[in-house]
C-alpha cells in the first residue's frame, strides 16, 4: 500500500509501504519539555526484550458497528435502533471500563493485518448504505426508516469518513485512496481529503484552519462555520493547485465542483430508482456522519491555538489512550503522532508524554460535547497554559 507523505503539514515527494517494509520511519514516543529537549515516553524505561507489540486482533473490535448496522437494516423492527444505542449508551460505558493503555509496547513488523481491517471496513461501508436504502424502500416514511437512517450514519461516521481519512493519506490516484474518496462520496463530503491534507495539516490550530475551534467556542456554533469553510477552503486550494500546474482555473474544472455534480448525480438517481423515503434517508446518514467526522475534529484540537507560521508542535492536539476508543477507532486517539507524521500508517502512530489529554475516550466525550458550558467547564482547565 502507497502512502504519500505528509510531515507537519508539508507534502513531500515519496511514499512508503504500509505492510511494513520499506518505511520512511516511525513515529518516536516522545514529547518536549519546557526546554525542548526529548522526554522519552513511560515505555522507554523497560528493556525492549520484555516488551511485545500490542495484538492486531484487537481492531476486530471496530467492526462491531458495522455488522450491527447491517444486522439492523436487514433485521428491522427495533433492530434498527442497535447500533445508535450500542455507540452513544454502551460504548461511553466501555470506554471507561476498558480504561487506558499505560504501556507504550513497540510497533509490529507486519502491518497487513491492520491494511486488512482498514480495507474490510470500507467495503462494509458500501455494503451498510445500501441496506439501508433496501430497509427504507421497505418502510417507506415510517420511524424504523429514520432510525435506521440515524444508526446507520453512526456506522458511516466510523466506517466511512474515519477509514477515508485514513485512506486519504496514501498515495494520491492509488487503488487505497479511490476508495477513500468513494467512501467519503457516499457520505456526502467528497472534498474534504484536500481540504484535509492541504489545509488543515498545515495551519491546525490556527484562525485560517475551518477545522479547528478556539477557546469558549461550543460545539454546535462550530459545526454551523467549520462544514460551509471546508467547502470554500477545498475549493480555493483546488484553483491554487490548478494555477500552479498551469491549467484552468475556471470553475467548470474545479474537482470540487466535479465532487459535488457527482454527488448530486448520486441523490438524483437515488430518488429516481429508490424514491423519496430512501433519499432522504441516504441524506440522513450522511448528516449524522458529517456531524461525527466535525465532532471529532473539535474534541481533537479545540481550545489549542498557534500563530499563523508559529511551528506545529503535539502539543497542538488532543490525545487519550482509552483502549475502546483506540481500537475501534483505528487509533484515531493517537492524534498528536498523527499530526507530526502524517505519512505514518494508524498502527504504527505511537503517543507523546505531557501532551494535552482528553479526561475521555471519543465515545465518553460525546455527550458533555453536545452540551457546550458542561464542556467547557470540564475542558477549559486541562487547556495548557501559552
Amino acid at each position: 500500500m502507497e502512502r504519500a507523505r505528509v510531515d507537519s503539514g508539508e507534502f513531500v515527494a515519496g511514499y512508503v509501504d504500509s505492510t511494513g517494509g520499506g518505511s520512511v520511519g516511525v513515529t518516536n514516543a516522545t514529547s518536549t519539555d519546557a526546554t525542548g529537549a526529548a522526554t522519552p515516553s513511560a515505555a522507554a524505561s523497560q528493556p525492549a526484550s520484555e516488551l511485545k507489540p500490542e495484538s492486531w486482533a484487537w481492531h476486530l473490535l471496530g467492526l462491531i458497528v458495522p455488522f450491527s448496522v447491517i444486522f439492523g437494516n436487514l433485521s428491522g423492527g427495533i433492530w434498527v435502533i442497535s447500533t445508535a444505542v450500542l455507540t452513544l449508551i454502551v460504548y461511553p460505558l466501555l470506554d471507561a471500563a476498558f480504561g487506558q493503555s499505560k504501556v507504550v509496547r513497540p510497533v509490529r513488523e507486519n502491518g497487513r493485518p491492520f491494511e486488512v481491517i482498514l480495507h474490510t471496513h470500507s467495503i462494509l461501508h458500501l455494503i451498510l448504505v445500501s441496506t439501508l436504502i433496501w430497509r427504507a424502500t421497505q418502510d417507506g416514511n415510517n420511524w424504523t426508516t429514520w432510525a435506521a437512517a440515524f444508526s446507520t450514519g453512526m456506522g458511516s461516521g466510523i466506517s466511512g469518513i474515519v477509514v477515508a481519512h485514513e485512506l486519504g493519506h496514501k498515495r494520491p490516484k492509488s487503488l487505497s485512496w479511490r476508495l477513500g474518496r468513494l467512501n467519503l462520496f457516499v457520505c456526502l463530503y467528497a472534498h474534504y481529503t484536500t481540504e484535509h491534507n492541504h489545509n488543515h495539516h498545515r495551519y491546525v490550530a490556527t484562525a485560517v484552519d475551518p477545522a479547528s475551534a478556539p477557546l469558549g467556542r461550543g460545539f454546535w456554533l462550530h459545526l454551523l462555520g467549520t462544514v460551509p469553510r471546508q467547502f470554500i477552503s477545498s475549493w480555493r486550494i483546488e484553483r491554487t493547485l490548478a494555477a500552479k500546474k498551469g491549467r484552468s482555473a475556471s470553475p467548470l474544472y474545479n474537482p470540487t465542483f466535479h465532487y459535488l455534480l457527482l454527488e448530486f448525480g448520486m441523490l438524483s438517481l437515488i430518488w429516481w430508482f429508490a424514491g423519496v423515503a430512501p433519499l432522504l434517508a441516504f441524506i440522513g446518514q450522511a448528516g449524522i456522519a458529517i456531524l461525527l467526522l466535525e465532532y471529532v475534529n473539535y474534541i481533537r484540537h479545540y481550545g489549542l491555538s498557534r500563530a499563523v507560521g508559529e511551528r506545529q508542535t503535539e502539543m497542538h492536539s488532543w490525545q487519550t489512550e482509552r483502549r475502546w476508543s483506540r481500537w475501534t477507532l483505528l487509533e484515531l486517539t493517537r492524534h498528536p503522532a498523527h499530526h507530526m507524521k502524517a505519512s505514518e500508517p494508524y498502527w504504527r502512530l505511537q503517543p507523546y508524554e505531557g501532551v494535552p489529554t482528553l479526561p475521555a475516550g471519543y465515545f465518553g466525550c460525546f455527550w458533555p460535547c453536545v452540551i457546550p458550558p458542561l464542556w467547557h467547564r470540564w475542558l477549559g482547565p486541562l487547556i495548557p497554559p501559552k
